[in-house]
């Protein structure tokens, strides 16, 4: 019952996010302590609807990113290129340690769970910074996904992910194409829903 799932998913959420905050000075999500704001207050969130089931997907700023030339935010169906550290929510009061993590690697964002299509659209890719070197990435969007389950793995799971679990994952936006177009037919995929159904996906 994915219905039923997301509302289960909501409250796991929730819990979690008050008995948890943003320690800025390690970049890290940590158990409450007097004095500190939990994350529920300072968490902003989207209305996502996916096979006609409603979702809340939570997303803590740390930098929306400041690029030197702004392309905007990226699309669901945009190319990007991140740094990404994933976490199982355990429960309400723990997490796991890290299931996944890359550096830097392109994605497409068509191409992986929806609770990313959805959550890296609200930050933006930074600058490409380079002095006769290797490219280092600067002023990019910087934040953590709080995702429910019918935004990652649903009922079926992955590897380490059990069924119907919430994840977390810390996220830095360095880059992404702008008005990616994935047959190179010269119409950016975002654009192309020949359907009408607003899913460019199909």
């Amino acid at each position: 019952d994915h219905e039923a799932q997301a509302l289960i998913d909501n409250d796991t959420l929730v819990q979690f996010l008050k008995n948890h905050y943003y320690d800025t000075s390690v970049d890290s999500v940590k158990a409450i302590v007097s004095g500190q704001t939990d994350l529920y207050q300072d968490v902003k969130s989207m209305s996502i609807t996916e096979n006609d089931i409603d979702y809340t997907l939570y997303y803590y700023v740390k930098s929306v990113g400041n690029p030197t030339v702004d392309k905007g935010y990226p699309t669901v169906m945009d190319s990007v290129f991140v740094k990404y550290y994933g976490q199982r929510i355990v429960k309400t009061d723990s997490i796991s340690s890290s299931f996944d993590s890359n550096d830097g690697i392109w994605f497409t964002l068509n191409g992986v769970i929806r609770g990313w299509s959805h959550g890296f659209t609200n930050f933006k890719g930074g600058n490409n910074v380079t002095d006769n070197g290797p490219i280092t990435y600067a002023e990019g969007g910087k934040g953590v996904l709080f995702i429910p389950s019918g935004l990652a793995y649903a009922n079926i799971g992955s590897g380490s992910i059990y069924a119907n679990e919430c994840l977390l994952f810390y996220i830095d936006l360095y880059d992404f194409v702008k008005d990616t177009d994935h047959d190179n037919d010269g119409v950016a995929s975002i654009n192309e829903d020949p359907d009408g159904n607003n899913d460019p996906r199909d």
